[in-house]
């Protein structure tokens, strides 16, 4: 880099709009608008059918364009809103500028802008609005699209065969690359607006460094907010007609070569990485699959559990750059090392990276991770490796970095110095809500009042007796929290200090029960269940053809079947909603859906294995899995809500799903099949609290590693998703390291009833 590039960076914060273009509209407010919008086209899927395409185009054609011309006064479009369908095409052309400038100009002799309308109340009075008007003008024409068959009947103009190129090249593309939640988030937005004043700043000053400009995630869509409104963009672009048909779309094919030569001129400017989390330049980059699924969450329906707290993720990126004027080979590279560590959470989490991959003084991405808001943030030391016999590694300086100050941060980027060596930036996306993790462990057997069965108890009941047996399982969340508490009726009768033994009940009295909260402790680790029963499954009497039949509290039927003679797991499920017709839940075996598991991360080297054995391999890696899928009126293809695993009792959840329905899922699904198939199938007979890892050394789902940035060094399971190899990350919890799918030899107390009791309990 020369000195002349050095005078001449610029921080973006220093950038003035007299420098630069000047935005006569809130880009702010309008991309969330846009957003919301893009969202909404995507769940229409009537809006994907070509016959409501093309009725859409005639209608924007030739009914609203003429209408919005005639209500248009000079640069001040009117306060109204067209239908969904039309607004789309419209929104679709708007992003052709110079084509939709042409089309305004030939047919009505001006451009036709569209108003600023962001608030939703306002939107609703503006779309009435339009409707009353729109009733007036076109009597015969219906206000929503009504396409049928007829109306392909008609020739399709030259101008209509225009707009539905554009609508099909925006429709495969747009809202799939913004589809992480945290795009919404207003701190986002200001990021990405003042990178895309940036973007500007740097057109307009060293277009002619590039032949080709690749945006990143961020920028283009504030580029595409911008674009859909024409008179605003227009304006604000005057003069930068040219150098804007450098910038690559959203549909277009991306070269390598462009972005590196982007990304090269952003850093000669402003010397910062010019991909950032939640912004890497469009193309290739962009469409690798994330190891995690986010969606945008409207409502989280587990908020009425005051036990459960909601989980929130931020996507990281770590980039490295040597000094200026530190020459690569100054020093001996090969013996330092980076290492990234968490502030909290996940002690054991070392993640090294050689100095030696750093030769460059370009910034060079070293990790991209998903991390738990509650990890705190991130820190990163500059360590050096003994040499001869000494193992281990020497510290010579650290760096720390705060997801809350990087919140603060312009573009929610910034860079520290280590060592006098290297310049590191770390950038993060907002945290937002993702899915729930819990996990179910053993814990000790109680009474029918809820205590649990021990001598201590005995004395403070003055010894009268516990009745009844119950086996409990403790909920833990993402975070070791006790969230409910599980218990299965087993049990009945009594038992004091004499010869009286407690009795298995009938099938049909072996409930389910969850109970919101934690365990009450009154002396040690032994106490009471909490008060508050929050979920009940009744085994009922199933009908002919079915196995098991479960009366849920939630208002769902679970009905349960198993084929024995079928090599694969043979069960069937069907779950009937009795309150409700809004949604219909099917449970599919497997990892299904987003849950999918690539053959690559299967558990042994798959290449050259025959197909037979490949079969068997990939059906012991689904063993146990379910994914629970609700289809409904805005969801006809299906949408995947949970995922669990009943042998280990651990499940994944989006907020929208509840938490107590889909734990009684699992539990009803655990005891049904450790019924058909006569053996304790989920370690139930375990009746102690099996000793977890200590709370921030192995924490599940705390830091996920993305695929850009995975390697041999980093092989650690708990790095991945938890299903990706849920053994090893959920089935060693057992005391001397005994997997919780072995049962454990422990001691229990004549108080709890022998195993006889518990293995007549669970099967008969």
């Amino acid at each position: 880099m020369s000195t002349s590039d050095v005078a001449s960076m610029r921080s973006l914060s220093e950038i003035s709009e007299e420098e630069t273009v000047r935005l006569s509209i809130d880009l702010v407010a309008a991309a969330r608008r846009n957003l919301g919008f893009l969202r909404l086209v995507t769940e229409s899927q009537w809006l994907q059918e070509r016959p409501n395409i093309l009725e859409s185009i005639r209608r924007y054609d030739q009914l609203w364009m003429p209408l919005i011309s005639d209500l248009s006064n000079g640069s001040n479009p009117p306060m109204i809103l067209p239908p969904l369908d039309i607004e789309w095409v419209w929104y679709c052309h708007t992003l052709n500028p110079v084509s939709y400038r042409q089309y305004c100009e030939s047919r009505f002799s001006k451009l036709i802008g569209k108003a600023a309308i962001f608030n939703e109340e306002n939107e609703e009075y503006a779309l009435n609005r339009c409707k009353g008007i729109w009733v007036q003008r076109y009597p015969t024409e219906p206000f929503e699209n009504e396409s049928d068959d007829s109306n392909l009947q008609n020739p399709v103009s030259t101008v209509h065969e225009e707009l539905l190129k554009e609508v099909s090249k925006q429709r495969l593309c747009l809202y799939t690359k913004f589809s992480e939640p945290y795009y919404s988030e207003i701190v986002y937005l200001m990021a990405a607006r003042q990178r895309y004043k940036g973007f500007l700043y740097m057109m307009l000053k060293f277009a002619d460094s590039c032949s080709v400009l690749v945006p990143t995630s961020d920028i283009l869509l504030m580029w595409i907010t911008h674009q859909s409104y024409p008179t605003a963009y227009t304006l604000d672009t005057k003069g930068l007609e040219e150098e804007m048909r450098k910038v690559v779309g959203g549909w277009e094919n991306v070269k390598e070569e462009d972005v590196e030569n982007t990304n090269k001129l952003w850093e000669r400017i402003f010397d910062q990485p010019y991909e950032k989390a939640g912004g890497l330049a469009i193309g290739k980059a962009v469409d690798l699959k994330p190891p995690i699924y986010w969606e945008v969450t409207d409502t989280d329906v587990n908020a009425k559990y005051s036990s459960m707290l909601p989980r929130f993720l931020l996507e990281v990126c770590l980039t490295v750059r040597l000094k200026q004027k530190m020459k690569p080979l100054s020093w001996d590279a090969s013996k330092e090392f980076l290492r990234l560590q968490m502030v909290r959470c996940h002690r054991e989490l070392k993640i090294d990276r050689p100095l030696s991959k750093f030769t460059s003084q370009r910034w060079q991405k070293a990790l991209h991770l998903y991390c738990e808001f509650g990890t705190k943030g991130m820190v990163l030391e500059v360590r050096q490796r003994g040499g001869g016999c000494i193992k281990g590694s020497s510290l010579r300086e650290s760096v720390t970095f705060l997801w809350n100050d990087l919140l603060r941060a312009p573009s929610l980027n910034f860079a520290k110095e280590i060592d006098q060596k290297v310049r590191v930036a770390t950038s993060i996306t907002p945290p937002v809500q993702a899915s729930y993790l819990l996990k179910c462990v053993p814990d000790r057997v109680s009474d029918d009042s809820g205590a649990m069965i021990s001598d201590v108890i005995l004395r403070m009941n003055q010894y009268h007796p516990q009745e009844g047996r119950w086996l409990s399982r403790t909920v833990l969340d993402h975070a070791g929290r006790e969230c409910f508490v599980i218990r299965f009726r087993v049990g009945g009768g009594f038992w004091r200090r004499g010869a009286e033994t407690p009795s298995a009940v009938k099938w049909e009295d072996r409930i389910i029960e969850i109970r919101e909260g934690r365990w009450s402790y009154v002396a040690g680790s032994i106490g009471r269940v909490p008060e508050k029963v929050v979920g009940i499954a009744k085994p009922k009497d199933p009908p002919e053809g079915w196995h098991a039949l479960w009366n849920l509290s939630t208002g769902h039927e679970l009905l349960v079947q198993w084929e024995s003679s079928r090599s694969t797991s043979g069960l069937n499920f069907s779950v009937i909603n009795q309150q409700s017709t809004d949604s219909v839940v099917k449970l599919l075996e497997g990892r299904q859906m987003q849950y999918e598991v690539e053959k690559s991360v299967l558990g042994e080297e798959t290449e050259h294995v025959p197909n037979e054995k490949l079969k068997q391999v990939e059906d012991k890696e689904e063993d146990g899995f379910i994914t629970v899928v609700r289809f409904s009126e805005d969801n006809p293809v299906g949408k995947a809500t949970a995922l669990l695993n009943w042998k280990l009792m651990v499940v994944e959840f989006s907020p929208e799903e509840d938490a107590v329905f889909i734990l009684l899922l699992c539990m009803s699904i655990i005891r049904s099949i450790s019924e058909m198939k006569k053996e304790d199938v989920g370690s139930l007979l375990i009746r102690r609290r099996i000793k977890e890892a200590k709370l921030g050394d192995r924490d599940w789902g705390s830091v996920v590693v993305h695929a850009s940035s995975y390697s041999p060094s980093i092989s650690s399971p708990y790095l991945q998703p938890w299903y990706w190899n849920v053994q090893a990350v959920m089935g060693s919890q057992g005391v001397d390291n005994i997997p919780r799918l072995q049962a454990p030899v422990l001691t229990y107390t004549p108080a709890e009833g022998g195993d006889k009791l518990y293995k007549h309990g669970i099967i008969n």
